[in-house]
């Protein structure tokens, strides 16, 4: 377990884009986590901060909680939809496995995945994406979440603190993610809606480097947390199934 830079001090300026992305995305996550009813923590459990109701957890999403990126398999169950073509699957796959073999993700590559997603979703409700959100975590992202980051979320939980998914992937996946494992919620990325429909455009940008220290922050301030008393959690740059998360690459 350690801290991660964007629980800390800024390093890198944030955009005006950035600061939007995550304030976006931080009031999507409190509105989900207000809409759902958590199990309150067994108090049998015991854990270093159990009772400190101003720590929480922050848990990065993409080969930290599951196996490869979000979006990449969110892209799988559009495509056996038939939201686009097969050239697109193509390039969602070698994103995906640059991805796993680097253990790092490429602005280039989110860049492409960003706009793809975008003409993708262009003129859906948000609502019919909300619900194959539910059917693609079933059919892709169930059987790949870690077993060991799910129990130290667990462990956060039952010590009575809010635990957090933190990943550019949309949020409206991240937050079934989330609601599937029983955490608090989700912050991700926010694709603008008018009346339930997407524009095509976001609200910001990506929730990615600063953006994810800005949705953080704020969050963080609008839950009443102590930054200095939370933790972070991200994997260790991928060396094989023996990798955990623990301290990890700066966002």
């Amino acid at each position: 377990m350690a801290a991660l830079a964007w629980l800390t001090p800024r390093r890198r300026s944030a955009t005006a884009r950035s600061v939007l992305a995550g304030e976006a995305s931080a009031e999507a996550a409190r509105k989900s986590s207000q809409e759902t009813d958590v199990a309150p923590p067994p108090e049998e459990a015991e854990f270093p901060v159990h009772g400190d109701d101003r720590a929480a957890a922050f848990f990065d999403l993409d080969n930290t909680v599951m196996q490869g990126a979000a979006l990449f398999h969110f892209g799988r169950g559009l495509y056996k939809r038939k939201f686009f073509e097969t050239r697109d699957l193509a390039k969602f796959a070698w994103q995906q496995a640059w991805f796993r073999l680097a253990g790092v993700e490429d602005p280039e590559h989110m860049q492409d995945a960003r706009d793809s997603a975008l003409s993708i979703v262009k003129g859906h409700r948000v609502a019919e994406l909300q619900s194959i959100g539910e059917e693609i975590y079933d059919e892709y992202m169930a059987e790949r979440i870690w077993p060991g980051t799910r129990a130290l979320a667990q462990a956060h939980l039952d010590a009575g603190q809010k635990v957090w998914l933190v990943t550019a992937a949309p949020v409206e996946i991240a937050q079934v993610i989330a609601r599937r494992l029983g955490l608090t919620g989700a912050l991700g990325t926010v694709a603008e809606s008018v009346g339930g429909v997407y524009t095509g455009r976001l609200v910001g940008e990506p929730l990615h480097g600063p953006a994810k220290a800005e949705a953080v922050r704020a969050l963080a301030s609008a839950e009443g947390l102590d930054l200095s008393r939370c933790a972070a959690y991200s994997r260790y740059r991928p060396q094989g199934p023996a990798s955990r998360p623990g301290k990890a690459r700066c966002w």
